[in-house]
């Protein structure tokens, strides 16, 4: 019996609900192996957005491993990352509340290593026959300057620091040789980001100190995740080709690549501790990225000869190696909750050691993403993921389009990954289109089309967004009259200029998005203070383009309903970049809305903020579009809605 109900998009019940979203569903990232326990952190929405280091067992199975209050997380360079490292049963990690290194031994309570001083550490490797842990500092103690970092040694007994090597704007990656005799690291200087140009330092230990630094690689491309193989040879990734491919030094010092493929072996580093590749006795196990997806393959290190892996995973982070015969990793797919996966090298098999989320959605409620390839400005080709109402439950009305909502991610250096992602699914299988945009400026498509929005921040990824509405609109898949922009960070900059400066989106939603170039420029954190060079211009001297591009000065040219989101705490992106842009808006009588939240940095990790967020933007756009959703809402306050 088909019991199929015709009701319009946007208004079909689901059960991808806010609350099974926040409830239900954790974060798992930052994998260690030890001996033969695996170790991660989790982040937990329902624990205010605590980050616990979890160990698998064999004979224990999974225990947590931090006790409360302590939270395993750094706010080195704000966005973190490589906040613990765990060597013979013993956890090194920073704690976020008072950026101090503990130290955990297993069964025993974490107690303090380091003293309580204004510095922040990350990317942290155990020098075991110096009894100290060698990594990144970030130096806040001055305020008549910016942060100071430098690779530091941390002594083990006495929690004395010692710098190894300081100068240069920005350091990564210290690692240490299999032999402990020598120190592989990365640095780069304003205004660089470490996915434009980044340098790869070798240097012997001497007398605790590190002589004579040799360039390794480096100037003109991105160079990133050194790492050791078991025989002494450094290997890392370098974008030089156009993708970042893998290479390796050899014991005379020349370079050699290891496999040319048109795809990405790595990832910007936004954070510290990313890991796409695993260094075995005979192989190298990678992750990369090709055309939007990631993929799982294996590099013979005596023939160099590639062979790919499969697996039904499209989205892989983390790998890491397990005695040369596993793999463990994070892979999601478009069907299945992301999870911890120990794969079998030898046999394909995959064991799961832990889901984000024990969620079981039946697929009659999924939609799966159809990847995009569309035409834009200057006659180059965009991509995005698509995905198409789906709610097995329901059908709309003969002739009626769905609301398209486009997302514009963040970064603006990253890019839409394809894996289960209910928050996504909150909208198709409410009768909703969503379209994930790569716009040119993502990473993904090699470094050429990393470098698109170079100087055209603004401008490539507003036209991309706009086009690919445009391109749904024109093959008649969705409602022209009701498209909607919604994006975070940088995306929500895109957001407001897309809202602004084009006449595309009838409404739109800013998470902690810019709306002037400007302040961004003059206020904000040292990783990113120098970012817009390259993307917008140098600044003071650009001072015009930063004008013409910032949504705050142009009021005027913003004919629809927006809605913003905001954590007070976000040194990133600082409240006043919502309140001007809300306050210029109210001002002008359109529908507007402003959500706070007090306890929120940037980007929101506490379940109550989450499921809000994605309740009254959902709010929001039925009252703007006049439909009715299938659940009650706790209603927010629409300045100027009538």
């Amino acid at each position: 019996m088909n019991t199929t109900q015709v009701a319009a998009f946007g208004s079909w019940k689901s059960p991808i609900t806010s609350e099974l979203i926040v409830s239900k569903t954790i974060g798992i990232g930052s994998i260690a192996i030890d001996g033969e326990n695996i170790y991660w952190i989790e982040k937990r929405p329902q624990e205010k957005g605590r980050n616990v280091i979890v160990g698998y067992f064999s004979e224990m199975g999974i225990k947590d491993l931090t006790p409360s209050p302590l939270n395993v997380r750094t706010k080195i360079h704000e966005y973190g990352g490589g906040a613990f490292v765990i060597e013979q049963n013993t956890i090194y990690f920073s704690n976020y509340t008072d950026g101090r290194i503990y130290r955990q031994t297993l069964g025993i309570q974490p107690e303090p290593l380091s003293e309580k001083l204004d510095r922040r550490y990350g990317d942290l490797v155990v020098d075991r026959s110096r009894n100290r842990l060698i990594c990144v500092s970030e130096d806040h103690s001055r305020t008549d300057t910016e942060a100071q970092n430098s690779i530091v040694a941390i002594d083990l007994s006495s929690g004395k620091i010692q710098t190894l090597i300081e100068g240069d704007d920005f350091y990564s990656a210290p690692r240490l040789s299999p032999d402990g005799k020598y120190l592989a690291w990365l640095s780069w200087n304003h205004p660089d980001m470490p996915w434009d140009n980044t340098h790869l330092w070798l240097a012997k230990i001497e007398n605790d100190l590190l002589s004579d630094p040799e360039l390794v690689a480096g100037g003109g491309e991105s160079i990133c995740e050194p790492k050791w193989g078991e025989d002494g040879t450094l290997y890392f990734s370098s974008d030089r080709t156009n993708w970042w491919n893998l290479y390796r030094r050899n014991p005379g010092g020349s370079v050699e690549i290891l496999h040319e493929k048109s795809a990405e072996f790595a990832y910007p580093h936004w954070v510290f501790g990313l890991s796409t590749y695993v260094v075995g006795s005979d192989r190298l196990v990678c992750a990369y990225s090709a055309d939007g997806c990631w993929h799982l393959g294996t590099i013979d290190l005596a023939t160099k000869q590639f062979q790919e892996i499969k697996t039904k995973y499209t989205n892989i982070s983390d790998l890491q190696g397990y005695k040369n015969n596993f793999a463990v990793f994070v892979g999601g797919s478009p069907t299945e909750t992301t999870a911890l996966l120990k794969l079998d090298l030898a046999t394909g098999e995959p064991e799961i050691l832990k889901r984000t989320g024990e969620i079981d959605i039946d697929p009659g409620y999924l939609s799966l993403p159809e990847a995009i390839a569309f035409p834009t400005t200057d006659d180059l080709t965009a991509y995005a993921w698509y995905y198409p109402p789906k709610n097995q439950d329901y059908a709309a009305p003969p002739e009626e389009l769905p609301p398209l909502i486009v997302k514009s991610h963040g970064g603006p250096t990253a890019a839409a990954s394809v894996d289960l992602n209910l928050r996504i699914q909150y909208w198709t299988s409410r009768g909703f289109g969503y379209l994930d945009v790569n716009y040119g400026g993502s990473i993904g498509y090699g470094r050429e089309y990393r470098q698109r929005l170079e100087g055209k921040w603004g401008i490539v990824d507003v036209d991309d967004c706009v086009n690919g509405a445009k391109y749904l609109v024109k093959q008649n898949r969705v409602d022209g009259d009701r498209l909607v922009i919604t994006g975070s960070s940088a995306g929500g900059y895109t957001t407001l200029a897309a809202l602004t400066f084009r006449d595309t989106f009838k409404a739109g939603a800013s998470y902690y998005g810019v709306s002037n170039l400007e302040i961004l420029a003059k206020d904000t954190h040292k990783f990113e203070s120098r970012y817009l060079d390259r993307l917008v211009g140098k600044y003071p001297e650009d001072r015009a383009i930063y004008q013409q591009r910032s949504p705050i000065h142009f009021p005027e040219k913003l004919n629809c309903p927006v809605i913003f989101f905001q954590g007070l705490k976000d040194r990133v992106v600082p409240s006043n970049q919502a309140e001007m842009m809300f306050d210029a808006i109210k001002e002008k009588g359109l529908p507007v809305a402003y959500v706070v939240f007090e306890e929120e940095a940037h980007g929101f990790r506490i379940s109550e903020n989450i499921k809000q967020a994605l309740d009254s933007e959902f709010y929001f756009y039925a009252r703007i579009f006049q439909f009715q959703p299938a659940e009650a809402l706790k209603p927010i306050e629409i300045v100027n809605l009538t």
